[in-house]
């Protein structure tokens, strides 16, 4: 039994591995690093009136279609700015290569709010795809050009967007954790916790208004559920122990945690207001970082058959199911939103990898090549993984896509991030 290489896998998420600078406030940079082998070539020829704010949004929506991996930005440079049907050069479109335009404006509206229009345009055959326009305080201009970003990528690939979402995740620096709320695009990073204890684990609550994690403060670590607006936190259970790893049921009802609290680490469920805590698995194994599939099921890594690996079993406990059987170990699953697969960190040799299930097939795929890779978190539409790596020696955030063919690195100039967790999709204004 390797519980050694087990322990490692769970060293490693709690404390990373790097030596830090400080930071009050990682903010994210993305680097695009792989694509897709097809991409819809598209320019967003510019938002006309107000110059600044116009051209706010055009970076932003410019940047998000590009960081999917699915678009290429068509160099829009000369083209007329503004969001007039009449005067999009189609001619000069097509010799630039594309086959969609995006073109809006920013104009001022009534009680100081903003009107932001867009038309997304097919140019081949010079007709609109989608328009629509919003009024919006100027504080949620950015939220706005993610929403439209969106609305473009879904009407081009047929798949639901999710540069509206948010980004939960760690950053370290000697003698500080803080637990960050960012951006889908690294942007407005604010931190919800401060420490000087590690802090692990981040699971958002499925409406995205609670956060559950992992601190160590008073040097014992153990869950909180934190409203990520308010800041106000409770902690989970008081019990013995070591309590860890915590993610929501499906309804948000629930959490499902690892716990020492009745010797060795075994898996307890719990009303996320802390109340009505049980066990749900009783053996000499070591049960943990458990994930609340969208069936209802959990899934959890153990060493009950002698190494790490995953298995399944329903939320009242009793029988699990084994879930995984090639390579030695396997470990930290999680389940993507439509139920078909699930991501997880696949050990070979000393490299520890991202690899995907397809629960139908039974086939993995290897998505990335380490040499540490850990913490995956799919993104809503199960389309991006991101996950916590090393590069250049230091702690960085990554993503690749769930064909492994899309591939970003997300890090902080002067801070070491770990744990990330992708935030739901928010709901739309009604």
């Amino acid at each position: 039994m390797k519980k050694n290489a087990l322990r490692l896998v769970l060293t490693l998420s709690m404390f990373g591995i790097c030596v830090l600078s400080t930071s009050t406030r990682a903010q994210l940079t993305i680097d695009i690093v792989g694509v897709g082998a097809q991409q819809i070539p598209v320019a967003v020829a510019g938002f006309g009136g107000n110059d600044a704010l116009a051209q706010q949004v055009t970076s932003v929506i410019e940047a998000d279609l590009a960081r999917s991996g699915l678009i290429k930005t068509v160099n829009a440079a000369g083209l007329p700015r503004g969001g007039d049907l009449a005067t999009v050069q189609f001619a000069e479109l097509k010799t630039r290569g594309a086959d969609a335009t995006v073109i809006g404006a920013v104009q001022a509206a009534n009680n100081g709010m903003l009107s932001v229009s867009f038309r997304l345009v097919d140019v081949p055959k010079q007709t609109q795809l989608v328009g629509l326009s919003f009024n919006v305080a100027s504080k949620d201009l950015r939220a706005t050009a993610h929403r439209i970003s969106d609305i473009v990528y879904e009407q081009l690939t047929g798949e639901q967007g999710v540069f509206s979402t948010r980004l939960a995740y760690v950053s370290k620096s000697p003698g500080r954790f803080q637990l960050i709320v960012a951006d889908s695009d690294g942007f407005n990073a604010v931190p919800a916790l401060n420490s000087v204890e590690p802090i692990i684990s981040p699971a958002w609550s499925p409406d995205g208004t609670r956060l559950a994690y992992v601190s160590f403060e008073g040097r014992k670590p153990s869950v909180y559920v934190q409203n990520v607006s308010s800041g106000a936190r409770t902690l989970l259970v008081r019990a013995p122990g070591n309590q860890s790893a915590p993610a929501w049921s499906p309804d948000g009802s629930r959490i499902v945690y690892a716990s020492s609290q009745a010797g060795g680490t075994q898996l307890f469920v719990a009303n996320a207001d802390g109340s009505g805590s049980r066990r749900l698995t009783s053996n000499g194994a070591i049960d943990t970082t458990p994930n609340w599939a969208p069936d209802g099921r959990i899934y959890f890594m153990s060493d009950r058959g002698g190494s790490p690996q995953i298995y399944r079993m329903t939320p009242e406990g009793g029988n699990a199911e084994r879930v995984t059987f090639e390579g030695s170990e396997n470990a930290n699953p999680r389940v993507a939103a439509d139920g078909k697969s699930m991501v997880f960190v696949k050990r070979e040799g000393s490299r520890y990898m991202l690899a995907v299930q397809d629960f139908a097939s039974r086939q993995v795929q290897t998505l990335t090549q380490g040499p540490v890779d850990e913490s995956p978190s799919f993104a809503p539409n199960g389309k991006l993984i991101v996950y916590a790596s090393v590069y250049n020696g230091k702690g960085i955030l990554a993503a690749v896509s769930a064909d492994g063919r899309v591939k970003q690195r997300l890090g902080a100039t002067n801070a070491d991030v770990r744990e990330p967790a992708w935030g739901p999709l928010p709901a739309l204004p009604k």
